[in-house]
């Protein structure tokens, strides 16, 4: 999985855009889905050059609300990627994002058969007052409902659950997790909610959880969710052992990726270096530049990272995990050494605060570190 090739296609139409979602995602009245199908597997296919001896180890149907395609185009894109390049064969994941609602639950049979075999399903709460604050279409007894249907036909099923709303004790967000743990079967994705400039959220005036609250929260989640045998592997993401997310773990890495699709980003690394890749932002846009060029590049060429680029990028993605950061890795990958790529003064400090620990292995944020990662890495890379 190390050197694998990882794909991401994106899909960025939704139902409607959650009043917290800073993501390039669009509310669209209709869909030409065979216009869709077809610039997408042209980008696919035009993302290939050069790179056809790579093993791709997995494909993610990101968005928007990928749940939304319809299941015939998820086929023909899986078919395009494992006719394009070689693949990990049994080991080879295919992540398709959903929403709970009657409509997508419907889809889920055919999207197996196309040959998703994970889903990552956006429940986002249980509970109908919260569930009405996010401005999600679904019910906490239709999330039920739709995690049940999907863990009858998905081998694999991650759920997506934000605390930190406004009100929310640790009390309350026990429970909640205690029912999510009912209900899981190997993985959590478990988002603290930030209010993003944009966001209707940011236009009310919602506030986030105060540092307190926050921490409290938080330490709430590792303790159940460590107590129940789904461990942090992620700042954000817990797993029984073996049901990591091997797409994110692999970029999370340092590994190469390409990405299709309006605003999708990539990194190759090439013979001259690691390419970083982004496509246009804007839907229409990028359909009208893929049927015209093959591609929807954003600009000219990929940019190629300078070393010190890349390293700051590794740290930025590497710390976010629990394993912290591998100086072997680090130094295939970058071409530095894991000290050279930091403020070395603000290295020392962060260590000896208790917010960094650092070995003949690896760097990693401590629990303290982790929870207050943003200002960790802003003291280091500076």
């Amino acid at each position: 999985m190390d050197d694998g090739l990882a794909i991401y296609i994106h899909w960025p139409f939704c139902l409607a855009k959650c009043p917290y979602c800073d993501f390039n995602s669009h509310v669209a009245e209709a869909v030409d889905h065979v216009r869709w199908r077809d610039t997408l597997s042209r980008e696919l296919e035009c993302s290939a050059a050069g790179t056809e001896s790579r093993t791709v180890t997995s494909v993610f149907f990101g968005g928007g609300t990928p749940s939304l395609m319809e299941p015939a185009t998820v086929g023909a894109l899986i078919d395009m990627v494992k006719g394009l390049w070689p693949t990990a064969g049994d080991d080879l994941e295919i992540t398709l994002e959903a929403n709970p609602t009657s409509s997508e639950t419907a889809r889920f049979a055919a999207f197996r058969e196309a040959g998703v075999d994970r889903l990552s399903l956006g429940v986002q709460a249980l509970d109908d007052g919260a569930l009405a604050f996010l401005g999600r279409r679904h019910s906490a007894a239709g999330a039920r409902a739709a995690v049940a249907a999907a863990a009858a036909v998905f081998p694999r099923l991650s759920l997506d659950l934000i605390y930190g709303r406004p009100g929310q004790t640790a009390e309350d967000w026990r429970g909640e997790l205690c029912a999510a743990l009912e209900l899981a079967r190997g993985h959590l994705s478990v988002y603290q909610l930030t209010i993003e400039p944009g966001t209707r959220f940011h236009r009310d005036g919602i506030a986030e959880a105060g540092e307190e609250v926050a921490a409290e929260l938080y330490e709430t989640t590792l303790e159940v969710l460590e107590t129940n045998g789904m461990g942090a592997y992620e700042v954000s993401n817990h797993a029984r052992q073996g049901e990591e997310c091997r797409h994110n773990l692999g970029i999370w890495r340092g590994g190469d990726y390409l990405g299709v699709g309006p605003g999708a980003h990539g990194r190759l690394t090439l013979a001259d270096g690691v390419h970083a890749m982004e496509r246009i932002g804007d839907p229409g846009e990028w359909l009208v530049a893929v049927e015209a060029a093959g591609h929807g590049a954003a600009g000219h060429a990929a940019a190629v990272l300078t070393a010190q680029q890349r390293g700051e990028e590794l740290l930025l993605n590497g710390l976010r995990l629990t394993e912290g950061v591998g100086r072997h890795r680090f130094r295939r990958r970058a071409g530095l050494a894991l000290e050279d790529a930091v403020d070395r003064q603000a290295l020392e400090r962060l260590v000896d605060g208790g917010f960094l620990a650092l070995d003949d292995h690896a760097l990693r944020a401590t629990p303290a570190g982790l929870q207050r990662l943003n200002a960790v890495l802003s003291a280091l890379l500076a």
